[in-house]
């Protein structure tokens, strides 16, 4: 079983978290710098095996699960290593789980991401 890929993307980011002028300014004098590749990936539904389960009054009750689509998110640290080039290094892989909160004459959507694993990048 693997969950397929339906779209994705990625963007080299300073901080996503401050979104200030910063690092750009090296740009002018050298090749520019961003710690972060920000990644997206949206998969499909996942229909898991059906499985059975013993009732109560002893029939088998058949169950199917499915993983709803995902949107998963990563913060991924991107170095330059003068010897072998660039690095991305392992990160948590993460769901954003909104919360929509009402407030008068106003709402707003707040969100906190929680961790479904792990992304890491080999060379080929």
């Amino acid at each position: 079983m693997v969950l397929e890929v339906i779209r994705s993307r990625w963007t080299l980011s300073e901080d996503p978290n401050d979104k200030k002028d910063g690092l750009w300014i090296w740009g002018l004098f050298k090749e520019p710098l961003y710690p972060f590749m920000l990644l997206q990936i949206e998969t499909k539904e996942l229909e898991l095996p059906l499985g059975t389960q013993q009732a109560k009054d002893g029939r088998e009750d058949i169950k199917s699960d499915t993983i709803p689509p995902l949107k998963l998110y990563a913060q991924v640290t991107h170095i330059r290593n003068e010897e072998v080039g660039v690095e991305l290094k392992t990160a948590n892989l993460n769901v954003r789980v909104l919360e929509k909160i009402q407030l008068p004459g106003a709402s707003v959507d707040l969100y906190e991401e929680e961790r479904v694993g792990q992304v890491s990048f080999q060379p080929l």
